[in-house]
């Protein structure tokens, strides 16, 4: 009976003191979470009174956040008697089967990095790359987020896009609309082309220069197709380019214009002609 209470003892001991770590690495959890949270905010604030680009912001902020979090977990395990030199074995153990995995983290790493110091966007530019088109919202360390013009976020590896095509529509001033515009084959295409050079240059945002162009770009059966082209800045891009649209439909029709039409040549033979 005595044995009995005595592990009766020792289980409720060792259950106390399993219990009390608990409790305690969950505040440090806490606490940690809260003290990495204030260093961030201290350090955004430092970086804009310094007036830091924001992409840099974002960027360095994330990798402190990762390395402190990292830290955090690492002083957690301490504390439950794991060694960090144990941990590392561990590690290193198991990094041949990981190391895959971990060489593409270290590639969106290494290209994040890229992309931040030879800066082909930032924040807020409108892009296109690795086949996704849109706003940059953040560089994050190993991934860019870029918000598409139908409003959905979408996350890419900074290795697949740096490692891919990028256009970016925001670094020059302005941009070029394409447009087309179909004419009869009965059509006067000058007088279409002159009215059209006149109608666009009303259309707001469109720039006067470079001025709208407007020549034939190529035939078909039904008569000429027009090429028009205004240019204006890549914030107005679909306004220009649906007004456009509207000004080609209303101007033509307006101007008495034949509505473009294809042609066919029936050719009837009587038998025995």
């Amino acid at each position: 009976m005595e044995q009995m209470d005595t592990y009766g003892q020792l289980a409720a001991t060792y259950a106390t003191d399993i219990g009390l770590k608990v409790v305690a690495a969950i505040i440090f959890w806490i606490v940690g979470r809260w003290l990495i949270g204030l260093a961030g905010r201290l350090l955004q604030q430092a970086m804009e009174r310094q007036k830091v680009d924001p992409t840099l912001m974002r960027y360095v902020g994330s990798f402190l956040s990762v390395t402190l979090n990292i830290i955090l977990v690492v002083a957690i395990l301490g504390y439950f008697g794991v060694q960090t030199t144990t941990f590392a074995a561990l590690v290193a153990g198991i990094g041949v089967a990981i190391g895959a995995a971990w060489g593409g983290l270290l590639g969106n790493l290494a290209a994040g990095i890229f992309v931040v110091v030879l800066r082909p966007f930032k924040v807020g530019d409108f892009i296109s790359a690795a086949g996704v088109t849109g706003t940059v919202k953040e560089i994050g360390l190993f991934a860019t987020a870029i918000n598409t013009p139908d409003n959905v976020m979408t996350l890419v590896g900074n290795g697949k896009v740096f490692g891919d095509t990028i256009q970016n529509f925001t670094a020059n001033p302005y941009r070029r609309v394409e447009l087309k515009c179909q004419l009869a084959g009965s059509a006067d295409h000058l007088t279409a082309m002159q009215l059209l050079r006149e109608k666009l240059l009303a259309v707001p945002n469109v720039l006067a220069e470079p001025a709208p162009e407007v020549d034939i770009l190529e035939f078909n059966l039904v008569g000429p197709v027009l090429a028009v082209r205004p240019f204006c800045h890549n914030d107005h891009y679909w306004q220009v380019y649906f007004d456009g649209n509207r000004v080609i439909r209303e101007t033509l029709a307006a101007a008495g214009f034949p509505a473009p039409m294809p042609a066919q040549v029936v050719i009837m033979q009587q038998p025995g002609a």
